[in-house]
């Protein structure tokens, strides 16, 4: 059964700051490559649309690789053979990054390999709520299209997750 977990938008432009600023603790920069993502079951688009809402009775069990996999995947997997995005990005670009917070550090996201690699040793959930799992989405402040880019990842795994019912 898959645990809840929860997204975490903290603000386009500002959000992942304590990681890409330079203050991260040092770290082995250990990559871990996620399995695939479950890209078939679920429930159609109208269903996930009607059952998609915020649930404030999250779990703080840490989730498996698989359930990590799904969802960073939803944010801003490759789904095609040329490299493009699940998410639609204005003229192709692709400037924005998701890290996971993690029991064991924060992790950013490596579309192109389906996998994470760690930027910040220890549990960071509790400078946020404690969830399984806290989303953090960065993009340039300098990127015209941030917003429109974070909004299309941050829909992306609600939408996954209400495919899966799990709480979001």
């Amino acid at each position: 059964m898959l645990r809840r977990a929860f997204v975490w938008m903290l603000g386009v432009f500002v959000c992942c700051m304590f990681v890409v600023s330079g203050r991260a603790e040092a770290n082995d920069g250990q990559i871990v490559r996620l399995p695939d993502p479950e890209i078939r079951g679920g429930l159609p688009l109208m269903e996930c649309l009607q059952k998609r809402h915020t649930d404030r009775n999250l779990g703080s069990e840490d989730l498996t690789l698989p359930e990590v996999s799904n969802i960073l995947w939803a944010a801003f997997g490759v789904n095609r053979s040329d490299g493009r995005h699940v998410i639609p990005t204005a003229r192709n670009q692709q400037k924005v990054q998701v890290f996971a917070v993690l029991g064991d550090g924060v992790w950013r996201y490596l579309p192109d390999k389906n996998s994470i690699e760690k930027v910040l040793d220890g549990d960071r959930r509790r400078d946020f709520d404690g969830s399984s799992l806290i989303l953090l989405y960065a993009a340039p402040a300098n990127d015209p299209f941030g917003g429109m880019h974070v909004g299309s990842m941050y829909q992306n795994v609600g939408l996954s997750c209400a495919s899966r019912d799990v709480p979001n």
